[in-house]
């Protein structure tokens, strides 16, 4: 008697035991995953993301959404990826403002609020002149620039501070030249400014080469050269800065995707694997190659090395071109 209730009491352990272990051991993911992007749609960012999202469904069998939440020159979404539950439920596609922003005095955020889970993406700055301008290559363009008063020319892409603006002023410094001796004029982006270019309004867009894929094709600006380690294979024809003047400066936008700090391990790297599946999957990479973007991949562990070391970079260019606050 005593030896069948000990047996049903040791079963009726084993169930509860069970049943409350149930939700900690469930294999995630077991809903929906998010991912914000803290810029507006139909943007390289926005496109980025909205790709890398649907090849990772692919991989974990789940539906991965895209919310944008703009606003703040990044600082919204970036601050609501930040913020999020770190269950591995809501992401973000974090971008290299977070190096930039929190020098500048616009966010108390850095690189350390996040939990880094795989870098997809790497485009290089360009550049881009219009075609009928004043500069035959980049050696001209910087004789030129060096030779005029401060100011005789002005350059767009960004807003102030900015990825585009930061890569330029730090290009001129390369050259031994002031950060601000060619005015910056502040844009909600490369596209506008592309089209300012075309128009005469603008002399020097340093996006990246892809953003100005349109003017370029359609024969309206040239792209001089690119800060990158070799030639895009997208734009076989523009060499790199190393091959037009001999410097080695090389600097872009990275793009990848992180949680809010604290997420477990385990979580991470089942996203990390996936994205790893994703990251090589036809969909993200022929997307890429059509787009012309730039594809590189770090797991976590050198995602966030990548952030430490870009956070620095970029602050010394910050407090150089006299942003730092």
């Amino acid at each position: 008697m005593l030896k069948r209730h000990n047996k049903a009491l040791l079963a009726g352990t084993a169930v509860l035991l069970t049943t409350l272990a149930g939700p900690a051991l469930a294999d995630y993911p077991e809903k929906p995953i998010t991912i914000i992007v803290p810029w507006a749609a139909g943007g390289g960012t926005d496109a980025t993301a909205r790709t890398i999202a649907k090849a990772m469904e692919e991989q974990l069998g789940e539906t991965v959404n895209v919310v944008n939440r703009t606003g703040g020159s990044g600082v919204v979404g970036h601050s609501a990826i930040a913020r999020a539950t770190p269950d591995g439920y809501t992401l973000g596609l974090v971008t290299g403002e977070i190096n930039m922003m929190h020098w500048q005095g616009l966010t108390d955020l850095t690189y350390r609020d996040y939990t880094p889970i795989a870098q997809i993406n790497y485009d290089y700055a360009g550049v881009q002149v219009a075609a009928d301008g004043p500069f035959d290559d980049l050696k001209d363009l910087v004789k030129t620039v060096r030779e005029q008063p401060k100011g005789t020319y002005n350059a767009s892409g960004t807003g102030q501070g900015g990825v585009w603006h930061l890569a330029f002023a730090g290009f001129l410094m390369d050259q031994g030249m002031e950060p601000d001796r060619v005015t910056w004029i502040p844009s909600q982006g490369a596209a506008p400014a592309m089209t300012e270019l075309a128009a005469g309004g603008i002399d020097i867009v340093p996006s990246s080469v892809p953003e100005g894929r349109s003017m370029i094709e359609a024969g309206r600006a040239d792209s001089l050269a690119i800060m990158a380690p070799e030639r895009l294979d997208s734009f076989p024809n523009v060499p790199t800065v190393q091959e037009a003047i001999g410097s080695d400066y090389q600097i872009g936008e990275w793009r990848g995707i992180a949680g809010p700090k604290g997420m477990d391990p385990e979580v991470v790297a089942t996203l990390e694997d996936a994205l790893k599946a994703a990251y090589n999957s036809d969909t993200y990479q022929g997307f890429m190659a059509k787009q012309g973007f730039g594809t590189e991949w770090r797991n976590a562990e050198d995602f966030a090395q990548l952030m430490a070391d870009m956070d620095e970079r970029f602050g010394k260019i910050v407090e150089q071109v006299g942003l730092a606050k």
